[in-house]
This record gives C-alpha cells, structure tokens and sequence, in this order.
C-alpha cells in the first residue's frame, strides 16, 4: 500500500499479500479470542462432515452387503383368510414355486412349538426366544448363510437326532463347538454345527434347526412350511413376486404374504438417513452459533482497534482497504475454523468406520462445501464489523 511519501495524485493500493498480513497480525495479536471463535465453527462443520462421513460409510457397507447377499431373495408365508384367521400353506408349496419360470432355488421352513434347552435340568421359563425349525439341505445356499463351524444338515444327519444353531441361538445356549448335546422337545440332540449370522433372514440366527424325517418321527411335522425363499434372476424378481400368491394358493391368493428381504435393510438405512438429516441440522446450528461468535469478535476487535483504523485512514487507506483489512480478517477467521473442522470431522470419520468395518466413504464434495459454507459464514459475519470501520471517520478514531 502506498505511503505520504508516493508522488502527488498516485492512487493508494492494498495488495492480496497486504490483506493476509493484516489479517493474520490481527489474528495474531489476540489468539485465544481467534481461537475460542474458531473452534465455534470448527465444531460445527466437524458435525456435519462426522454426520455425513459416517452415513455415508454406513450407507456403503449396506450396498457391499446387498450386492454379496443378492436383492433376488424372496419370502412367503401364510397370512390371514377373509374372516381373520390364520391360514397355511400346502405341504407342496416348495414343489410349486419351484416349477415358476424364472425361480433359480426355493427351501422352506417350519417353525414348531418345541422348545429348547441346554440340558433337562434348565428351567423350563427360561427359553432364550429360540425357536425350532425344520429346515431342508436347500436352505442355506438360497439365504446366502454360511456355517461358521461343523456341517450343515444333510441326507445322512437329517434323519437323527442332529441339530444346527443359529449364531445367537448358539450363544444363548452357551455351546461353543459342534459335539455338544442339547435338550429339544424332550430328546438330546446332537449339535453338529453353528452358523454365522444371516443379515437377510434374521429369524435363523435365533433358531434350532433340524431334518424334516427326525421332525415327522419325533414331533409330527405334517410337511407344511411357515416361510418359503425363493431366489430368482434379478430381472424376473417383479413378475415372480406376482406370481407366489396364485401359485401357492390358487383360490385366495391374497392369504399369502410375499415380501423382500432386502428391503427391511434399505428401509433400516432410510431411518438412518432421517435420523442423519436431523444431525446435520443440528451442525448447521452449531456452525450458526459458530458464525454469531465470529461476528461478536470482529465487532469487538473494530471497538479496540480504533486508533489503529485511524492512523491508517490518515496515511492514505481508503475506506475500502480498511473494509476489505477487516472483511480478509474475519474469513481468515472461519476458514482456520472450517479446516479444523473438516479435519476433525474426518477423521471420526475414520475412526467409526474401523471400529464398524465399515468401507470409509466421505464425498469429496461434502469437503468442498464444508469449506466454502465456513466462507460464506465468514463473510456475512465480517460484513457488518468491516462496514462500521470503513465508516469511522479519521480525526474521531484518532482522538478515541
């Protein structure tokens, strides 16, 4: 900027390298009041980007867990006549959606009364919410399950006294390791394996399964399934999802309920999104108060710094390089708190999805708006505290 000393009539300059020097000697001469203002805008844009970051981290494992478990999966069970009573499905149920065109596999379960203990000695209130199903061999390949330790029912286990436990089943037992032998229906039954947990069918997570020939021997299973999943291609999921109901019950079709598991997934992540919006709402608060502290402490600093306002105007600063000394002074403000904040909201980021196993995703553009919003709130913030020194005349800054 130019000095008394430049020739008469040259015209008075304010550099961009001259407004970040003023601005950061103001900064610099008060830190702890920069700072404390700072850190109202850093909490702000730290919230919305954790808020951001973490939903959308979570919002990708989601689609890393529906592309692997498939969107194909569906699911019939019986639901409820014209009157209001409970109806059931033929025992050739599986048979008939089988013979649908396009329908890759379908398995069926059986949920029965029969309770489950770890040895005759357990009180017989204390059941754990464990639930024994009939299950055939089909059943874990179409809900895309896995077995964590032993086997899985087949030909040769399904006739015996054999059973596999769900992941939490497993848990509330208190078995660790196949070989161990429970109390089912007033029999031992023999664990000979332990599944992972199923995220499309949670219901076997808590469930005892057994064969369908040990069922008919032991508890007079007639055949009939409670639920039946059926995978198909995924462009025939629509037309065959209309087509459950005729088929299985040809004379009330509507008795037969049909839904999607993965859609009580997509549904669960929607009321996580809502819950997210109402977070980031809250941020943008915080960053409001953030702004409102920032305005405070540019006013304040005009109060206090009035002679220097002063002596400037008298060596030749215009009203719009004081302007643009204070206006510079409080974005540098709200950018240090907006850089902060975006690092620190990052990195919670970070942390929350190692600790979930979660893939981290944070847009890009989620970053680029943080910042430009804390320049923006910078900006309307200096605004007012920048026009009021503008306006201070010389000879009153002076004499203050």
């Amino acid at each position: 900027m130019s000095t008394a000393l430049a020739p008469p009539g040259a015209r008075s300059r304010l550099l961009g390298r001259d407004v970040l020097r003023l601005g950061t000697t103001g900064l610099r001469a008060r830190p702890m009041r920069a700072i404390l203002s700072a850190l109202g805008i850093a909490i702000g844009i730290a919230a919305m980007i954790a808020v951001v970051g973490i939903s959308s981290s979570s919002q990708a494992r989601l689609n890393d867990e529906l592309d692997r478990l498939g969107t194909n999966l569906l699911t019939a069970t019986p639901g409820k006549s014209l009157l209001g009573k409970a109806t059931t499905l033929p025992p050739d149920t599986v048979g008939k959606i089988g013979r649908i065109d396009g329908v890759e596999s379908v398995s069926g379960t059986c949920a029965l009364s029969v309770p489950v203990f770890r040895s005759p000695l357990s009180d017989p209130d204390e059941t754990g919410g464990i639930t024994t199903t009939v299950a055939d061999e089909a059943l874990l390949g179409v809900v895309s399950g896995s077995v964590r330790s032993g086997t899985w029912l087949n030909p040769a286990t399904s006739g015996f006294p054999t059973v596999v436990l769900g992941h939490a089943a497993a848990e509330r037992l208190g078995v660790v390791s196949p070989g161990t032998q429970i109390w089912l229906g007033g029999n031992y039954f023999t664990v000979v394996g332990i599944l992972d947990p199923v995220p499309l069918v949670p219901a076997l997570d808590r469930a005892a399964l057994i064969g369908a020939p040990v069922a008919k021997t032991l508890f007079g299973f007639d055949g009939s399934p409670t639920t039946v999943y059926e995978r198909s291609a995924d462009a025939a999921v629509d037309r065959v999802r209309s087509l459950l109901g005729p088929t299985i019950a040809p004379q009330s079709p509507g008795e037969v309920e049909v839904s999607r598991p993965s859609d009580a997934l997509a549904a669960r992540n929607a009321a996580n999104q809502a819950f997210t919006g109402l977070l980031v709402g809250l941020g943008s608060i915080a960053l409001l108060v953030g702004g409102i502290g920032v305005a405070n402490t540019m006013v304040i600093s005009v109060l206090e710094r009035r002679r220097e306002i002063g002596l400037r105007r008298a060596l030749g600063a215009t009203r719009w390089h004081i302007l643009v000394q204070f206006l510079g002074e409080a974005l540098l403000l709200s950018a240090l708190g907006g850089v902060f904040g975006c690092g620190l909201g990052t990195a919670v980021t970070g942390v929350m999805a190692l600790v979930n196993d979660w893939p981290f995703a944070l847009p890009a553009v989620t970053i680029a708006a943080a910042v430009a919003s804390t320049l923006v709130i910078g900006a309307v913030a200096g605004f007012y505290p920048a026009i009021r020194a503008a306006r201070t005349p010389p000879t009153a800054a002076l004499s203050s």
